[in-house]
């Protein structure tokens, strides 16, 4: 759709292919964004960051045309696409995976159902295939075989029912979808989250060649670091814009920070020294013109601002847990699998107390199974898991669903643990997670990603485990909140 001012189209600047000029929005008394502008060009590589809740959802809604701004303009250019990528859930039906990622228009969609539905011999099939062919559908099931490969889908996986795959698994699908639709404008929200590491590195390098325009929201630094030319960041309500990656962008905004300081300072020592003259000879009759003009120079004077506080982020160290034994857990000969599919066979591990160990594999490995085996949350076929002395476990899952009841609300659920912690205290460690005045009463069910994995953390500090199991714990955390998180677990 192409937005227009009475009868006249739009005329953007040059290279634009969307202004959002002058953004105001507020949501329930606090807002998001004021006076916020934002230019994408073709080609652009650009990486929004912000602190949990600064927004950054909120302005690709606002991009999306799924919500409006309370003043301001988004306008695109004429006959632009655009593609999106949601962080945490997107549909999935009969469709195969395969034809779910050659789906990129709503008429693909409707041939490519018709050709499932109905038998060859029936007319509709036949004039279905006649388009599919008309729309380059059989170009397209090449590529995206290519792109579903890349992203470590196995040969037998593109004719499976999408709705059969796990969350994670339909997310690379339409993320593929939207790598074969190749719009004018890619949204990506937190594309990482469900990828491991070899189909991330194979990501990294097809975006470097892409040729549409990139917005990303990420907390991967080195995801931002691989693909980025500018970085975008939501403060005080504000839209900043960085040239270069986000290695760069740190360090362009230390020297911003360092020069606004230094020249705040330097106009503080003017306006003192001015101010000083005009204090003492203001009355003296031979000085009184010299100091009326240092008086209209004050006034004159365009004042400098010290650079912005930086927006409140968590801070916290997990208290110490009671002391378990030198073998913390053992498994022997372990045996487990879902159905026919045998994830682990005669599986041996110890753990010993202080060691940090990581698990790595791709998707499907069994590194979650294995963290809910040694969490006792998955029974095994065979084998044994002997738990060490005084042994006490904190699972943090990857879906933060399986930890808390979403029918609760924040303080409840916080309150829920097993030491039975004052409410005050609870309520004064909400607060350093940023869980303040009427958040607490906020429906788990409600929260976004991140302040879930921050009631999750709040969990794990109130009632401290000597078995920290981490599933993923960085994901939907901004780079403050995993900042602290690295911090307390070297502690």
């Amino acid at each position: 759709c192409f937005p227009r001012d009475g009868d006249l189209p739009i005329v953007l600047p040059p290279a634009a292919m969307l202004t959002a000029a002058s953004l105001s929005k507020s949501y329930g008394g606090r807002t998001l964004f004021e006076d916020a502008s934002l230019q994408i060009n073709r080609g652009d590589r650009i990486g929004l960051i912000g602190a949990n809740g600064a927004g950054k959802s909120t302005l690709f809604s606002l991009i999306l045309g799924e919500a409006s701004p309370d003043s301001g303009t988004v306008r695109t250019e004429r006959g632009m696409t655009i593609g999106f990528l949601p962080q945490e859930s997107a549909p999935s039906g009969d469709e195969t995976v395969l034809e779910l990622a050659v789906n990129i228009t709503p008429e693909m969609a409707l041939v490519q159902k018709t050709l499932r539905e109905h038998s060859e011999e029936d007319e509709s099939h036949h004039e279905a295939a006649g388009r599919f062919a008309e729309l380059d559908g059989h170009a397209l099931k090449v590529k995206a075989r290519r792109i579903l490969a890349g992203l470590a889908f196995r040969d037998g996986d593109a004719d499976r029912p999408a709705r059969t795959l796990s969350g994670g698994w339909i997310m690379r699908a339409h993320l593929a979808r939207l790598l074969v639709m190749e719009p004018d404008l890619l949204m990506l929200d937190e594309p990482t989250n469900h990828l491991d590491l070899e189909s991330l590195g194979w990501f990294q390098e097809y975006l470097r060649s892409y040729r549409g325009a990139i917005l990303a929201i990420s907390h991967d630094r080195s995801f931002l670091n691989a693909i980025c030319d500018t970085i975008l960041e939501i403060r005080n309500r504000k839209l900043n814009r960085y040239r270069g990656n986000y290695d760069s962008y740190l360090e362009q905004k230390a020297a911003r920070t360092e020069q606004q300081w230094a020249a705040y300072r330097n106009q503080q020592r003017e306006i003192q020294e001015l101010q000083r003259f005009i204090d003492r000879f203001r009355a003296k009759a031979s000085k009184a013109a010299q100091a009326q003009d240092r008086v209209k120079q004050l006034a004159r004077m365009e004042r400098i601002e010290p650079p912005e506080p930086e927006e409140a982020t968590v801070s916290f160290s997990f208290p110490q847990p009671a002391r378990g034994g030198q073998r913390v857990i053992t498994l022997e000969r372990v045996r487990q699998g879902y159905g026919d599919h045998v994830v682990y066979d005669s599986l041996d591990l110890e753990v010993e107390r202080g060691e940090r160990t990581v698990l790595v594999g791709p998707n499907g490995a069994g590194k979650s199974t294995l963290l809910k085996i040694l969490a006792g949350m998955v029974p095994i076929s065979n084998g044994t898991v002997t738990p060490g002395h005084n042994l006490s476990v904190g699972h943090f899952a990857q879906h933060r669903t399986e930890m808390l009841d979403v029918g609760k609300t924040v303080l409840a659920e916080a309150l829920d643990t097993r030491s039975r912690v004052p409410e005050q205290s609870v309520r004064t460690l909400l607060g350093s997670f940023l869980f303040r005045g009427d958040d607490v009463f906020k429906p788990v069910g409600v929260l976004s990603g991140g302040e879930k994995s921050r009631l999750a953390l709040v969990k794990l500090l109130l009632d401290p485990p000597n078995l920290l199991l981490l599933d993923e714990p960085t994901t939907h955390l901004d780079m403050a909140s995993i900042d602290a998180l690295i911090g307390a677990l070297r502690q």
